[in-house]
């Protein structure tokens, strides 16, 4: 029987909630899946149908190494997502692209020296910011600011600045309020969504139960997948309200986001139905 690996990275960063079960729920599926990591060098990918993305949360501390192994890692098996999704979605210009097509996102704002950050707080207005890595993963390299922190938050840039570009938005008063809805979609379908709560540099992650979200959410979530230009097989589309009640893009992930499967049953049979057909 074909084997399908599931990327991971050698050492995670942070527990996968969702391995176990995705494991378990393959097997009941009858699918021969093997948990191999994305950075070990030894590895011999074209014994693999297929390698689909899920747990690589190490890529951020090496971007250059990782697009290099999505690269020569496609022409050995199937990756899942495809490698030009995977390749759009590593940098967070993606949300810039996305805007030129009319989604409406989270305002931002690309920082390449200092002094665009002095001029994004000062043009801006804004009170309270965040401040990030154009290529990151769950809270690495991002931190929120207020305008008295100015001082601060160049500090904090200047030490993004040495490896990568930064990115600046708002601090949305309705994620701390009510938090942030991620609408996970497998095989084309939304399957269920969740609320996460704001979540900063070493923070833990925090996240509601699985429920199935209003006909406004469901499309604002096509309309921005609608908008991608790149094949997918699992995405998760994540919204935060604006401060006139309309739901903004904050993140779209093609890559290797949790999919919060282990809180919807009926999501796991799904992914483990997908990994099948591989």
């Amino acid at each position: 029987m074909s084997v399908i690996a599931i990327v991971t990275c050698r050492v995670l960063p942070e527990p996968d909630t969702d391995q176990q079960p995705m494991l378990e729920a393959c097997a009941r599926a009858g699918v021969l899946v093997e948990l191999v990591p994305w950075d070990d060098p030894s590895v011999d990918w074209s014994q693999y149908k297929a390698a689909i993305l899920r747990s690589c949360w190490n890529y951020y501390e090496d971007p250059e190494a990782f697009r290099h192994w999505i690269l020569e890692a496609a022409t050995k098996t199937q990756l899942v997502n495809p490698p030009e999704t995977l390749l759009y979605n590593l940098d967070k210009r993606y949300l810039l692209d996305l805007q030129g097509k009319g989604i409406a996102i989270v305002p931002t704002r690309l920082i390449r020296k200092e002094q665009d950050l002095l001029s994004a707080v000062l043009e801006s207005g804004w009170d309270r910011f965040v401040v990030k890595s154009m290529i990151s993963a769950a809270s690495f390299m991002t931190r929120h600011f207020n305008q008295a922190q100015v001082e601060e938050a160049t500090t904090f840039v200047s030490t993004i600045l040495e490896s990568r570009t930064a990115m600046i938005q708002p601090f949305m008063a309705s994620v701390a309020d009510g938090g942030e809805v991620s609408l996970i979609h497998l095989g084309g379908e939304l399957t269920h969504a969740i609320v996460k709560q704001p979540r900063f540099d070493g923070g833990e992650e925090d996240v509601s139960a699985a429920f199935q979200p209003d006909a406004t959410l469901r499309e604002t979530a096509a309309k921005v997948l609608s908008a991608v230009d790149f094949p997918w097989v699992y995405a998760r589309v994540d919204l935060m309200r604006g401060d006139d009640g309309t739901w903004l893009l904050s993140e779209l992930e093609l890559l290797e986001p949790s999919l919060f499967l282990a809180h919807h049953p009926p999501a796991l049979a799904k992914f483990a139905e997908l990994v099948a057909g591989l």
